[in-house]
């Protein structure tokens, strides 16, 4: 006589060796994908925070490093840039500066080029840079003169104090910067970071 087939419990699939399959139930399947979301989650979050501790990704916001750098141009600095040595002449650097932003009320954050390091003496002649009695030529200048303003007067010699820089802009004309007393000498201490890869645009990707 033939043998009636038993009947399947809920949940049990037949294999082809007569084998049964149990399949999981829809709780414990949400259960594993939501516990694997946290972990990739978490994950994430401290590979972001590792990255961020050395890189910090910026926008330039202003028109003082003309032609080098451009407004909207998306730049990253490196933040442990000077942790075993000290900035060197022609690093683009960003730092924390005592002007006001009008639009936050929060002191402002500048991008410059360094020019004078410690114990250098700076003059400015007849809308010439002269770095320890020597004319120092710069190529990269957007009009290729740098006016005197308060530090140094024209003609007048200034020397950077001990760990301290003296930076500027490469647009001259218009870059208020370690010339002016209202922002000075720039402290180490007040410097976030190197300037290392311009990003954007796409057409002007550029290692510093």
């Amino acid at each position: 006589m033939p043998v009636k087939e038993k009947q399947l419990k809920n949940n049990e699939k037949p294999m082809s060796n007569g084998n049964k399959t149990q399949v999981p139930a829809p709780g414990e399947t949400a259960g594993s994908f939501i516990k694997s979301l946290i972990i990739d989650v978490v994950i994430a979050v401290i590979l972001a925070a590792i990255v961020l501790f050395f890189i910090r990704p910026t926008i330039v916001k202003q028109s003082s490093m003309e032609d080098t750098l451009h407004e909207n141009d998306y730049m990253i600095m490196y933040k442990q840039a000077y942790r075993k040595h000290s900035p060197e002449r022609g690093d683009i650097i960003i730092f924390q500066s005592s002007l006001t932003d009008v639009d936050t009320g929060k002191d402002k954050l500048l991008i410059k080029r360094v020019i004078g390091l410690p114990g250098d003496e700076i003059s400015i002649i007849d809308s010439q840079l002269y770095i320890n009695g020597e004319y120092y030529p710069e190529d990269y200048l957007k009009d290729g003169y740098t006016p005197a303003c308060e530090i140094p007067a024209e003609g007048e010699t200034f020397t950077v104090p001990e760990g301290m820089i003296f930076a500027m802009g490469d647009n001259r004309v218009g870059s208020i910067d370690s010339r002016y007393n209202e922002v000075g000498c720039v402290s180490f201490e007040q410097i976030k970071g190197k300037v290392v890869l311009r990003l954007f645009p796409f057409d002007k990707i550029q290692r510093f």
